[in-house]
């Protein structure tokens, strides 16, 4: 047969094989047949082999899956792709990196409609299923007309004859109590919820088990299905409501007794969206779980008999109060304000019960003025329903004042609960306020969800400038920094993605009055229909200068002016949003301008490109911060 690989000739150049448009109307599964090889053992730059999404109407490529693991053998990567009713393509990138003997080559590409983790174990890759080997009891092909086991079936199930082919177990080499024989389906790659269905044989002589477990990327086992004890001599649907929010792996385990312990067949693994129960529940959305507090407390709420804990306010913007992090502009909750500072003082803020075993991961940002000991003034506690032990989860050890940080805790709980934010006055004199704001809940943990693909058009900076490079490198720059810049009085204290990552920033102290410097995207793709670009700005010094963003048309010298800001504008990190559209090719430009003096440090960061119109719109207040207004907070 043949395959495709990529030319090595040209050092650090990228690869690219693009698929004619496709359309998905149902759910379909990519399979990959693909092998990178090379007889280096370690490169700084290994080579890397990408798969791109890429969608009519978006500027951005999406990274479904991408692998570096050298291998002597084929390997198959399956990857879901949810239905959709855009056109897209997919985009094969190969990059060889440094490394001069690698090869990267592809056999097969194909695209099923169905799931992933279906299968008949008609073809001879399995649609990804492997088994882990074992010395003693595997799981093995079986029928196509091989008789190659004592115990092997007359017939399989997809075809209903002796050329069809299933998969089996036997216990014909078993020589410990207690073997087991496991095939591990592919990872699911995208949220799928249904009834998982299969069929299988059973002929048992003495006790065998028969599991299905989901396993997760940490390495958690949770058992959805095991036989009861009756006997199947003939083909047996099971069925079982499955449920993987995020990346699992459905396993088959057979674990025998004796070896003469008879054997286990299975064949047609198929899954439907829709539960095999009629459970009608509708499933849990994290997101009702998370609030940014712009509106009102969302499905947060407050025991009064705490008194009033938790205020919900916002600050006029100014150069002396940090506004909250969501906009810079809007609301936040504050504990421990002039109403209720009393010594031993306790604010409980409860969330929104949460359903049992299920992994959480819990993001939040908090912000803390005016304490002497920082730790133990804010912590969070896991409620259980039917117990009235709370369990303290996380707690506040030390942190920038000021600065809005953000805090991850991953937790499971195998009966229903709710999150508690704690804040405490330990003594009067040592009674700060303690900030909360942007508090969001997703499934998995915090680990695997860092583990997950970025989303495209996204720059943090928290690894590198992204798409983006300087116009010249020298004294008129940015610069990728994390923590103060170095003069008073001037830039963030921190960035805004983390409150301890990176931001990119321009060193006042190294320009001169007037001098510009430009940090520009690469060329992105043109489309029909308008975009949404967010960042967030940093411009406080009493000398500021300007920044503005432009957008720059592929062939045309004109760079159009989008959005513009002067002077002094605030302590804290603010939202910008800019709706423009370009059909054609195009790069945007952020253009920093150095003000009258050193305290003239403006910074960027967290910028995020979007398809569609933007869907809130940009406050702008001019505020002086003069002395009239300058510590209010509303309430």
């Amino acid at each position: 047969g043949h395959y495709i690989s990529v030319d090595t000739s040209y050092e650090g150049e990228k690869a690219v094989l693009s698929s004619p448009d496709l359309y998905s109307e149902e759910w379909s599964c990519v399979r990959l047949i693909y092998q990178i090889a090379t007889t280096s053992d370690t490169s700084p730059h290994p080579a890397r082999l990408n798969l791109y999404l890429r969608q009519e109407g978006e500027s951005f490529d999406r990274l479904l899956w991408s692998a570096k693991e050298p291998s002597d053998s084929w390997l198959i990567a399956s990857l879901d792709l949810m239905n959709s009713t855009k056109k897209y393509k997919l985009v094969l990138e190969g990059e060889t990196g440094q490394d001069k003997s690698a090869s990267i080559a592809v056999f097969e590409i194909k695209i099923t409609s169905g799931y992933c983790i279906e299968c008949d174990f008609e073809e001879n890759h399995l649609c990804g299923y492997v088994n882990r080997w074992n010395p003693n009891v595997n799981w093995f092909v079986g029928g196509g007309n091989i008789r190659n086991s004592q115990s092997v079936l007359p017939k399989d199930h997809t075809l209903n004859s002796a050329l069809g082919h299933y998969m089996y177990v036997d216990s014909v080499y078993v020589k410990h109590f207690q073997e087991v024989a496991q095939l591990i389906s592919p990872k699911t790659m995208a949220p799928v919820s249904g009834c998982l269905s299969f069929y299988y044989q059973l002929k048992q002589e003495s006790s065998i088990v028969f599991t299905v477990y989901l396993r997760d990327v940490s390495g958690f086992y949770e058992e959805i299905w095991k036989t009861d004890s009756a006997l199947n001599a003939d083909w047996t649907l099971a069925e079982v409501d499955f449920n993987a929010p995020y990346p699992m792996e459905v396993i088959f385990e057979v674990a025998f007794n004796s070896a003469k312990g008879g054997y286990v067949a299975l064949d047609d693994i198929s899954f439907s969206p829709v539960y095999c129960s009629n459970q009608t529940g509708t499933p849990f959305n994290p997101a009702n779980a998370g609030c940014n507090f712009e509106e009102d407390l969302c499905n947060f709420y407050q025991d009064h008999k705490d008194g009033p804990g938790w205020s919900r306010v916002k600050v006029k913007r100014n150069v002396y109060r940090a506004g909250d992090h969501t906009t810079g502009f809007g609301y936040y909750l504050l504990a421990n304000t002039k109403f209720t500072s009393q010594p031993g003082y306790i604010g409980r803020l409860y969330g929104p019960t949460l359903p049992g075993n299920l992994q959480f991961c819990l993001r939040f940002y908090y912000a803390l003025y005016g304490f002497f000991k920082m730790s133990g003034t804010l912590a969070v506690y896991i409620f259980e329903e039917n117990h009235v032990v709370q369990e303290k989860i996380w707690s506040v050890l030390d942190s920038p004042k000021g600065v809005w940080t953000q805090a991850e805790i991953s937790f499971k709980k195998p009966m229903p609960c709710k999150v508690v934010f704690v804040s405490w006055c330990k003594s009067f004199w040592d009674c700060g306020l303690v900030a909360l704001d942007d508090v969001s809940l997703s499934l998995g943990s915090c680990q695997a969800a860092d583990l997950l693909l970025p989303s495209p058009g996204e720059c943090t900076f928290e690894k590198d400038e992204c798409v983006f490079t300087q116009k010249k490198r020298g004294r008129g720059s940015w610069h990728r920094k994390r923590g103060p810049t170095p003069t008073s009085y001037t830039g963030p204290k921190g960035d805004h993605t983390t409150g301890v990552g990176y931001y990119m920033y321009i060193e006042a102290s190294n320009m001169v009055y007037g001098q510009r410097a430009y940090l520009v995207s690469r060329s992105l793709r043109g489309t029909s229909g308008k975009q949404c670009l967010t960042f967030f700005y940093h411009m406080y010094g009493a000398g500021t200068g300007l920044l503005s963003v432009y957008l720059k048309k592929e062939g045309d010298e004109e760079e159009i002016p989008l959005w513009r800001r002067t002077g002094e504008q605030s302590i804290s990190w603010l939202r910008g949003l800019i709706e423009y559209e370009s059909e054609t090719n195009y790069q945007i430009i952020f253009e920093a301008i150095r003000g009258v003096s050193i305290r003239s440090d403006t910074a960027i960061d967290d910028i995020l490109f979007q398809a569609g119109p933007c869907l809130e719109v940009e406050e702008i207040q001019f505020s002086s911060g003069y002395p009239d207004s300058l510590n209010e907070i509303e309430y």
